[in-house]
């Protein structure tokens, strides 16, 4: 029995041109004969030795899980003109055995120099491609199983406000909400929206104390468990603090967890006092412990307590401050 497959394989050769020899760009997988196929193109070729970075190498490769499965396959790839037309030239065509992640192909398919002058099409190089199984129990296609949405879904719920039964003020802004959502997701506003509470009856709720555009990113966060990195506005740090702070205040501990992950990256002297007030407020372990290795470097320590970072430190825990100080020698 034969089963046959194609793929039209759109290679950003502009982007990936200076790939180092052996480095290889993947095409999406394509099935054929019940197999999964993808096509592994080396921008700079294979092998230093065999092209010296003068030919574009293409193979074939069998992408299945199983280590004893293998498949006849009959192989053609051509690439197409800037006009569309096919480079007839460089044609190639061969029969291969073939086993699990054990590619075969060409190392020298085609000269980059003519590809670049012929092929070459608003930065793309367009194989067309097609494989022949022979196989005497062909296996079905196997299905993909497409990536989770459920995110996707209720973030365009809260862009598009279908269905909101409950909106907040901050600092003159609303913001629409869903209350199943919101109770779902954390324990403070299920008691709010649900619970004895006069909020629990109210359509709007005007909330103090949080910044408008970090309660915007925690909605986000809570309907889509993703945190918009396009959003943290100019200050990233001042934002992750503010969302850290909502980020307690609703017990919503995988976010706080992430700002103050986020946080980690951004130590430095100018930021070191600020950071441990905040992870000392809201009790972030892996925040404060950098902090204090920060801390503990005597150069770190001498700078940093110039900061009003560090005053603020010693106003509002005055014994961690203390702490500190002894120490450092300084």
């Amino acid at each position: 029995m034969w089963g046959t497959g194609f793929l039209e394989y759109k290679l950003d050769y502009s982007e990936k041109k200076d790939l180092p020899i052996g480095q290889f760009v993947s095409s999406e997988n394509f099935s054929a004969g019940g197999y999964l196929w993808r096509i592994n193109c080396y921008p700079c070729g294979d092998r230093s030795e065999r092209n010296n970075g003068e030919y574009v190498s293409v193979f074939l490769e069998l992408d299945s899980e199983s280590e004893n499965v293998m498949a006849l396959a009959f192989f053609n790839i051509f690439v197409l003109n800037r006009d569309g037309t096919p480079h007839s030239a460089e044609a190639k065509t061969f029969a291969h055995v073939f086993k699990p992640k054990k590619p075969w192909g060409w190392l020298q398919f085609m000269k980059r120099s003519d590809l670049e002058l012929t092929c070459l099409s608003n930065g793309l190089v367009t194989f067309m491609c097609s494989v022949i199984v022979a196989s005497d129990n062909p296996k079905p296609t196997p299905m993909l199983m497409p990536p989770p949405d459920i995110g996707n879904h209720l973030g365009r719920l809260l862009d598009s406000g279908v269905g909101t039964d409950v909106s907040f003020i901050i600092g003159g802004q609303q913001f629409p909400a869903h209350r199943a959502v919101l109770a779902a997701r954390s324990p403070v506003f299920e008691a709010e929206l649900f619970g004895s509470m006069a909020d629990a009856t109210m359509p709007s709720i005007t909330v103090q104390d949080i910044e408008p555009a970090a309660f915007k990113v925690m909605l986000w966060f809570m309907y889509t468990d993703s945190l918009p990195e396009d959003e943290l506005g100019d200050s990233p740090t001042d934002m992750l603090q503010h969302l850290l702070a909502a980020a307690d205040r609703y017990a919503l501990d995988r976010l706080k967890l992430i700002c103050s992950l986020k946080l980690i990256k951004y130590v430095s002297v100018d930021t070191v006092g600020f950071f441990l007030v905040c992870a000392e407020t809201y009790n972030c372990v892996e925040l404060k412990k950098k902090c204090l290795d920060f801390f503990a470097v005597e150069k770190n320590f001498k700078e940093a307590v110039f900061t009003d970072g560090f005053v603020t430190l010693v106003q509002k825990f005055p014994l961690l401050a203390s702490e500190l100080r002894r120490r450092v020698v300084v």
